[in-house]
C-alpha cells in the first residue's frame, strides 16, 4: 500500500471545505479526479515538479471510492487523517457524537498490535 498517497488524499481534501463536499457527494469520481489531477504532484510544489508514478492500489483506489474507513485503516491509512474527514462528511447525518460512535463501532473488531500507519 502506498500509505503516503492514500494519506496525502485524506489530508488534501480534508483541508477544502468544497472537496469535502465533492468526495461526499460523488466519492469514485472525486478519487479519480484526484489520482489523475494531484497525486502527482510531489508535496503540493509547482507543476513542473511532477511524477507519473503515484498510483493508488486497486484496494485503496476502491476503499477511498466507497468511503470504507474501516478498509482504509486495515490497510494503514493515518486514523487521525480518515476520522478527521470522515466526521467533516457524515457527522451532520447522526446525532451529536454519533458519528464518531459509529466510527469507533466499525473499527471496534481490531486489536493490538493495530495496523502500522507510520509512513
Amino acid at each position: 500500500m502506498s500509505k503516503y498517497l492514500v494519506d496525502k488524499f485524506l489530508y488534501t481534501i480534508d483541508r477544502d471545505p468544497e472537496l469535502v463536499e465533492r468526495y461526499r457527494d460523488d466519492p469514485r469520481g472525486t478519487v479519480e479526479w484526484w489520482e489523475a489531477e494531484q497525486a502527482g504532484s510531489i508535496l503540493n510544489c509547482v507543476r513542473a515538479e511532477t511524477t507519473t508514478w503515484l498510483k493508488f492500489e486497486p484496494g485503496e483506489r476502491e476503499a477511498l471510492a466507497t468511503h470504507d474507513y474501516p478498509r482504509l485503516f486495515e490497510l494503514g491509512a493515518h486514523p487521525f487523517l480518515t476520522l478527521t474527514l470522515f466526521i467533516a462528511m457524515f457527522e451532520r447525518d447522526h446525532e451529536p457524537l454519533g458519528f464518531q460512535k459509529e466510527y469507533a463501532r466499525r473499527l471496534g473488531h481490531f486489536q493490538l498490535p493495530y495496523p502500522d500507519y507510520a509512513t
